[in-house]
């Protein structure tokens, strides 16, 4: 597909799903903090399509950047409502791009490990405080945030599950069969879970993300 035509598909996709959020938030009463996370995990989804979308990725890496100016002057002014934080100190919009970027960057010629890197935060950190605010009974304190016991179980389970399909059913290099990607995503969901219960601010998109970029670049695959 030429490049241009993904990018402009790729900017109708967000937008729309921000607007979706927005009706959600609007005419069905859901809490921005629901909408943010359908939103977080629609367009962390949208690594999956990135391979087809695009022959290079500086467009995509392009898109991103703009996205992260974006959503700081979104952040700062209140654009998207839809898109907001409870917490105002919570960046997390603006690190989402930038860390889908870096893994862009890095990870484009094995796009296995590109959608992999980025399931943790995509699925995991996306149904994390979904999964809490539901069935959360047992909580923990982290800084000034309030986590649950069941959110981090759910963060795992997805971030687990999000990783091993990566690895295994995306196409590319490395070709994994389903026993061959399960210890790496195994190792993957442990360590980012561990890593997002510590984090706050938003800045586990970033160290999440980090998290298994490391991993997945070191594994012996």
């Amino acid at each position: 597909m030429n490049d241009w035509t993904g990018f402009i598909i790729c900017l109708a996709y967000i937008f729309g799903l921000i607007a979706f959020a927005e009706l959600l938030r609007r005419k069905f009463s859901y809490t921005s903090d629901f909408t943010r996370k359908v939103i977080h995990i629609g367009v962390g989804m949208l690594s999956w399509a990135l391979l087809f979308l695009f022959d290079e990725p500086w467009l995509f890496i392009l898109a991103c950047l703009g996205f992260a100016v974006l959503n700081l002057l979104d952040w700062r002014f209140g654009f998207f409502t839809a898109m907001s934080s409870s917490h105002r100190e919570n960046l997390g919009t603006v690190y989402f791009p930038l860390a889908a970027a870096a893994v862009a960057y890095v990870f484009w010629d094995t796009p296995p490990i590109m959608v992999a890197s980025l399931m943790p935060l995509a699925l995991g950190d996306g149904l994390a405080p979904v999964i809490g605010r539901a069935f959360g009974k047992h909580t923990y304190q982290v800084h000034t945030s309030t986590r649950s016991y069941e959110g981090s179980i759910g963060f795992f389970i997805a971030a687990l599950v999000g990783t091993w399909l990566a690895l295994w059913i995306m196409p590319g290099t490395p070709e994994l069969g389903p026993a061959q990607a399960f210890l790496p995503a195994l190792v993957v969901a442990a360590a980012t879970t561990l890593v997002e219960a510590v984090s706050s601010w938003g800045v586990d998109n970033l160290t999440v993300t980090a998290t298994a970029m490391i991993i997945l670049a070191l594994w012996p695959f």
